[in-house]
């Protein structure tokens, strides 16, 4: 069993041993490059090192995500402070003969853009740094020592404290404070407990959670075992939805060695503390990602709403106080232990604390995985980081928060992104999915698309949610068709209204959002279709 001090050891040999090479090669391994062919790049140019002899001083590593999803695949050439974009197996030879000389100009990506200057990482921290199928090197790179931290140097409610005063809110969507739930589970008595990180990202064109997943395993659940250490729990799950086979691999990976060094497991690191951690898969039910839901599918039971309260604070998973935050919010906690409460909570603005991770995706010119200090305005990240809409085009809409979200105008774009400030807006911060539009969308035809999306995702338990995304729906799609009339109209916003009042849970209570944030915004567009067929607004 591994001491703290071992754990040491461990670090400065990763690091010495990565020191001793004078090229350092990383091929990003996540999802968007290896959907490029990112796995056969990092085969060609391990081969490639190996040919010319430089397995001695050159190091070839895949690493996760390096956030610019639309120049995959990348690969990044540490010791020279380079980055090439489209890269392919057959230019291997090419890039390991350049190490040292002039970089392969064909190839280069250039690193002071906006982009990558105006983004400030926190939980992306070691995303795109680390292999993320060895542990050895997330602990090279300060992983897990702020677990050790808190098991050693603080009391439970001391780390409780640091989260607190950093402001933390979660970043699944709803912006609840993170210190006050933790709070309010650790006060719920002594007896069984658990920790629950939903990762049942299923929010069309949001990326970000499986990107962490996929790229730092390690920091999630170094978050979930401090959380756990906090609240008094010694059980934990992970919902992660199948159809996120890399994360997952990489996730229960991460658990084994994790539990190899003692990590996770019985008496962590020769403390009192123990803490168990166990994967379960989720089917892709958008519902899933509620966390009443949630807990009704790790029990066994389909995946449905109940009412609340009580909150899974006070009667959780099998009617046990149980600790829910999604991945980020999880994969911020590191951070904050080692750094400090006052830290985190000098970044961002009055009411939205520390940074947040987006996948910028639609039309804009830099799609991918992004972390920006909250208050950064929406301008900043569609036209500076994004680099715009491709070809000179013009941007009209901005769709945050997904399903639950609503349609920001360019209009508004000098707004700052904290969650006050979209919710006046009409609209949200999500999870974090952005997705841009420009002047060929139809803001009409956006909105009938997400009202599809959650008439099909719709647990049909409570009416208003069932038939009222389905009858929404179909008056859209009468409106596109233009067949639609005033009255159509001015019942789709009656329907709307009522979902909000009178659903059960946060889909369909949210739903209208797309619809309400287009007629408030786009109603033009709405009232150019009842012209066209010659009705009334």
């Amino acid at each position: 069993m591994p001491t703290i001090e071992e754990l040491t050891e461990i670090a400065e040999r990763e690091r010495e041993r990565w020191r001793a090479f004078a090229h350092r090669i990383l091929v990003c391994t996540a999802s968007g490059c290896a959907s490029a062919g990112s796995g056969a790049v990092l085969e060609a140019l391990q081969q490639e090192v190996k040919r010319q002899g430089l397995e001695e001083r050159c190091a070839v590593k895949g690493v996760g995500c390096l956030g610019l999803c639309a120049a995959a695949p990348l690969v990044a050439v540490e010791s020279a402070d380079l980055l090439y974009q489209g890269v392919q197996p057959a230019d291997a030879g090419e890039i390991v003969a350049a190490l040292g000389r002039r970089p392969v100009a064909r190839l280069a990506c250039p690193v002071d853009i906006p982009f990558f200057r105006k983004q400030m990482k926190i939980v992306l921290e070691n995303s795109g740094v680390i292999d993320p199928e060895r542990i050895e090197d997330a602990i090279a790179h300060g992983g897990w020592q702020a677990l050790v931290t808190a098991l050693t140097e603080m009391r439970p409610h001391e780390v409780i404290e640091q989260v607190t005063r950093s402001g933390l809110r979660g970043r699944g969507g709803g912006g609840y404070p993170t210190g006050l739930k933790w709070t309010t589970v650790a006060k719920a008595g002594v007896g069984e407990k658990y920790v629950i990180c939903n990762a049942d990202e299923g929010d069309p064109g949001a990326f970000m959670d499986r990107s962490v997943l996929e790229s730092d395993p390690h920091r999630v659940l170094e978050g979930m075992a401090i959380g756990a250490y906090a609240v008094g729990a010694n059980k934990g799950f992970i919902y992660c939805r199948a159809e996120y086979p890399l994360a997952v691999k990489r996730l229960e990976l991460a658990i084994k060695q994790a539990r190899r060094l003692n990590l996770l497991g019985n008496n962590i690191l020769g403390t009192p503390f123990s803490f168990a951690v166990e994967v379960r898969l989720g089917a892709g039910a958008f519902v899933c990602g509620e966390e009443t839901a949630l807990m009704a599918s790790i029990e066994g039971r389909q995946g449905r709403p109940r009412p609340r309260p009580p909150y899974p604070a006070e009667l959780g998973l099998f009617g046990k106080p149980t600790l829910i935050n999604n991945v980020e919010t999880f994969a911020n906690v590191p951070a904050i232990i080692r750094e400090g409460g006052e830290w985190f909570a000098r970044i961002g603005t009055a009411h939205s604390k520390g940074t947040k991770v987006f996948a910028l995706a639609g039309k804009v010119v830099n799609t991918g995985l992004i972390e920006v200090p909250m208050g950064t305005t929406l301008r900043e990240i569609i036209e500076e980081i994004g680099g715009g809409v491709p070809d000179g085009g013009r941007c009209k809409a901005v769709q945050t928060g997904g399903p639950s979200g609503g349609c920001i105008p360019a209009g508004y774009f000098d707004t700052p992104v904290d969650y006050e400030s979209l919710r006046e807006l009409g609209s949200m911060m999500g999870s974090g999915g952005m997705i841009v539009m420009d002047e060929s969308s139809s803001m009409v035809d956006v909105a009938r698309f997400f009202m599809e999306f959650c008439t099909a995702e719709s647990c049909g338990k409570c009416v208003p949610c069932r038939a009222g995304t389905q009858q929404v729906h179909d008056l859209l799609a009468k409106l596109l068709r233009g067949e639609g009339s005033g009255e159509d109209l001015a019942l789709t916003e009656e329907l709307c209204e009522l979902m909000r009042e009178a659903s059960l849970c946060g889909l369909g209570q949210s739903a209208p959002n797309p619809v309400m944030s287009t007629l408030r915004h786009f109603r033009g567009e709405y009232e150019a279709l009842l012209a066209a067929r010659g009705g009334e607004a």
